[in-house]
């Protein structure tokens, strides 16, 4: 039997020894190590973020049993660690570690041109050129240069939950003003274009334990700025004008307990009782002013203006004594004309004390005429 002849045409290439030889399998490769574990374990070292260290971890155990990656004991530490961070940011918070932790942190930042670390008596610039809304950055400037504001108080708020923006406002803007004499003693030396403006703790600080609220003196106007310190007070007073303004801050306490009703017939017990509290503050300045020892150029002045308010403290004696709304008038209008300010001028120039009385109303001007009666 013949072979047929291969059919004609190209044909396809035979097997040959040179080619590659044959592959066999090596060892298994090792798989990579899981990113997220890894990730875990540093947050859980730095236990800044303890929560985020522990869901890491626990979603890189997820994805290991799933891709048989490895890194479990990454993903297993992180967590561990994690947890007894979390732990311990409770535990400061249960404790009031935070805010110790809160305080350490203000002081570090101290003198390092930050809101934190202002001090009463220094002047700064806010580089957002505004004493409202959020601000953290200041710019320390010498009082006797223009400044944009003057710290002058600092308070705290009581421990508990965050009260709140408007709530915080509120104490603020009733407790600044009442601590602005004790700084600012002579309220004749304030210029009618400062106020009072105030820092608060923000919703994320109070979480770390800051209470503080800091009281400034600003300008009127947001685009002008101050110059020369407003401080009136031990640190730059003598003790002569410091016992003449402390005998003025009787008086003035007084005055700022009247009643609240526009007309007196309103309201005639409760007159009566605020002229009684203004005999009591008369006398008790006056004799205040006899009792201390005077410069010579300033005791003929004290002297008569010590008389002055004997003789006003009677007719408020007598308001306080009144039986009806038109003989308190009577005794109030002639008791409110013996405290004019200006009867006092000649004192306050024989003691240095400013001599230009307010044009605007300060604190205890009483109602009145606007004129004041700080004294």
């Amino acid at each position: 039997m013949s072979i047929p002849p291969p059919p004609a045409g190209p044909h396809p290439p035979y097997p040959s020894y040179a080619q590659a030889p044959q592959q066999y399998p090596g060892w298994p490769q090792r798989p990579p190590v899981n990113g997220i574990a890894i990730a875990a374990f540093v947050l859980g070292l730095l236990c800044f973020v303890p929560a985020a260290g522990l869901v890491l971890g626990l979603v890189a155990l997820a994805r290991i049993r799933k891709k048989g990656e490895r890194g479990k004991g990454f993903a297993v530490a992180g967590s561990v660690l994690s947890s007894v961070g979390l732990a311990l940011w409770l535990l400061m918070f249960t404790t009031g570690a935070a805010a110790d932790f809160w305080q350490g942190f203000k002081d570090g930042v101290r003198g390092e041109g930050t809101a934190f670390a202002l001090q009463v008596g220094q002047c700064f610039d806010e580089p957002g050129g505004s004493l409202e809304g959020v601000t953290y950055d200041v710019d320390e400037v010498p009082c006797e240069k223009p400044h944009q504001g003057e710290v002058f108080a600092a308070f705290d708020l009581d421990d508990g939950r965050f009260p709140g923006y408007d709530a915080i406002a509120r104490t603020a803007e009733e407790r600044c003003p009442e601590l602005q004499s004790d700084y600012a003693m002579d309220s004749w030396a304030v210029p009618e274009h400062v106020a009072v403006y105030h820092f608060t703790p923000t919703k994320d600080s109070w979480a770390f334990g800051d209470r503080e609220v800091t009281c400034v003196f600003g300008h009127t106007d947001e685009g002008s700025r101050l110059t020369g310190s407003l401080r009136r007070d031990a640190h730059t007073l003598d003790p002569h004008q410091i016992a003449y303004l402390e005998a003025a801050r009787v008086l003035n306490t007084a005055m700022e307990s009247e009643p609240m009703t526009e007309y007196v017939e309103d309201d005639l017990p409760g007159h009566r009782a605020w002229a009684d509290r203004m005999t009591d503050a008369l006398t008790e300045q006056s004799g205040m002013l006899r009792a201390h020892t005077w410069p010579a150029a300033a005791e003929r002045p004290v002297a008569d203006l010590a008389d002055g308010l004997d003789k006003a403290r009677k007719e408020w004696a007598k308001a306080a004594e009144a039986t009806d709304a038109d003989t308190f008038y009577t005794h109030y209008d002639q008791g409110y004309e013996l405290l004019d300010p200006t009867t006092t001028v000649t004192t306050r120039k024989a003691l240095g004390l400013a001599t230009e009385p307010p044009s605007y109303p300060v604190a205890g001007d009483g109602g009145g005429d606007g004129s004041g009666l700080d004294v």
